[in-house]
């Protein structure tokens, strides 16, 4: 066996700490695997990261239709991870974003934990997030379809979407639209049905509560509105803790749409008092209309 050069494992743990040493402070607390996984991943580059902030903020002024009430660096990096630092993408999430805040006022008026509408739907488990993360290191949310509509304007990734016990119709509708989705959207989609195997192979049992057929405890939904809420939480009268039995895993299909959809949440339950969007009086040649389409 003839000599091995250690050149290039030298040269590679050589680059490895001259990019720790370029890490900028909006990178500070994250692992060097995670600053590692979103420079392959996300294409995010430390050298670089300010000014790809500054392009996205730059293209603030061609939406004067949208009032962006948050502009900082640490803000708006979380939309260009969520398009893989494609500047335009972000900047289009990002006036998604508070377009959609704008168009629904009245829930983000007052949008604040201690407010007894996100009290309500916090407690009611909306949206539900579990203790643990997966073997990826991924946090597991448990959204209720009927009652979520992220209208595109969420900055974040979801690494797969995963159907549990969904009714028939779910799957013939996906059938029906699947031809026309990405590739990697495809890849990302999973129903499950009935066959909690074949969850159990992308999400570890061991991550997931007893109504999944994981070996944690049922899933307790107070877990997430305690961590927000704090010392504000309360099971007693107005917001007693409701039961996880609803989303109880079935291995039959009887009863299995009434057993697993979610009561649609009424608007009055998680909004508080309506409010109008006010803006300034501008002049006859003003003009507000957006530069740079969103669709």
């Amino acid at each position: 066996m003839g000599p091995v050069s250690l050149l290039p494992k030298y040269q590679k743990l050589s680059t490895w700490k001259g990019d720790l040493a370029k890490m900028t402070h909006l990178q500070a607390g994250l692992s060097p695997e995670t600053i590692e996984k979103a420079r392959l991943e996300l294409n995010e580059n430390p050298d670089v990261l300010h000014q790809d902030i500054q392009q996205v903020r730059d293209m603030i002024i061609t939406r004067p239709d949208i009032g962006f009430l948050r502009t900082d660096d640490a803000f708006i990096l979380r939309f260009l991870r969520a398009r893989k630092f494609h500047q335009v993408d972000a900047f289009r999430l990002l006036a998604q974003y508070f377009q959609y805040r704008q168009l629904n006022l009245d829930m983000f008026k007052n949008f604040k934990a201690d407010d007894p509408g996100i009290k309500r739907a916090l407690i009611d488990g909306f949206p539900g997030v579990l203790e643990n993360r997966d073997h990826y290191g991924r946090k597991i949310l448990l959204l209720f379809a009927a009652n979520w509509d992220q209208s595109d304007s969420f900055p974040a990734r979801f690494g797969g979407v995963h159907f549990v016990n969904q009714p028939w119709y779910i799957h013939a509708l996906y059938t029906l639209i699947k031809p026309f989705l990405k590739d990697k959207t495809r890849k990302r989609i999973f129903l499950h049905g009935n066959n909690l195997n074949s969850l159990h192979q992308l999400i570890h049992p061991e991550f997931l509560p007893s109504e999944f057929g994981g070996t944690l405890p049922p899933y307790d939904m107070g877990t997430w509105a305690r961590t927000l809420l704090g010392p504000d939480y309360s099971d007693e009268n107005d917001y007693t803790h409701t039961s996880y039995n609803a989303m109880h895993v079935k291995h039959t299909s009887s009863n299995l749409e009434r057993e697993c959809s979610p009561k649609p949440m009424k608007r009055s339950q998680s909004v508080v008092e309506a409010g109008t969007l006010k803006h300034e009086e501008k002049g006859e040649n003003d003009n507000t209309q957006p530069l740079l389409a969103l669709d």
